[in-house]
């Protein structure tokens, strides 16, 4: 399955919530979600009861969705998770947020994990001095991000730096720099998202 590629709107419609996908836009009345509550397609406005299955399925693919992930990364990342001391969900979360491309969505380096996904890819960051382009990459305690400094110059980055974005707690980041530093394994409570996580584990345990 290819990664989609249509419009991001789309995806919080059908999710029925916001996933901020869209970064500023989703926080404006631009975000198609203010304007149109049903889900996209001709029968978007039919209203149906979801069984526990369905229930369970829409919850994992909205985290999918969250974090920008196919299913065969993100049932990966599950069954590591689920080989992990501590509560399955839990590990899960914690997983999807150590990844490259989230870690610099949450410093404030991009505007949406999409966006923050192709600045990886692209080589804009350094991960411990050295070259890292790959978004899937965990990161660990002690890990310091870079922007390169060939890229101190894009417009892109002055403008995300003097927006100083809040952090979470378990980073540290110094916009003036655009450098942060992974202080802590982010814990469940850390992590603001509407997710469900044991309707997850709940559907691969079936």
């Amino acid at each position: 399955m290819a990664r989609y590629t249509g419009p991001s709107c789309r995806i919080c419609r059908r999710e029925g919530q916001k996933l901020y996908l869209k970064g500023d836009r989703c926080y404006s009345d631009k975000c198609a979600l203010n304007r149109r509550q049903t889900a996209p397609g001709q029968h978007g406005a039919k209203k149906s009861k979801l069984s526990g299955y369905g229930t369970q399925l829409r919850e994992k693919q909205k985290v999918k969705r969250y974090y920008g992930i196919l299913e065969t990364q993100f049932r990966s990342t599950y069954d590591r998770a689920e080989k992990m001391k501590g509560i399955t969900g839990e590990n899960l979360l914690q997983l999807l947020e150590l990844r490259f491309d989230n870690v610099v969505y949450r410093l404030g380096f991009a505007n949406s994990r999409k966006e923050a996904r192709q600045f990886v890819t692209h080589g804009h960051f350094i991960l411990n001095g050295r070259k890292a382009d790959i978004p899937s990459m965990t990161l660990s305690v002690g890990d310091v991000i870079q922007l390169k400094d060939g890229s101190k110059s894009s417009d892109k980055f002055k403008v995300l730096a003097e927006a100083a974005r809040t952090v979470p707690s378990w980073l540290e980041v110094n916009h003036e720099k655009m450098e942060g530093k992974l202080t802590a394994l982010p814990v469940r409570d850390n992590i603001d998202l509407p997710i469900e996580e044991h309707l997850i584990v709940e559907l691969y345990s079936r």
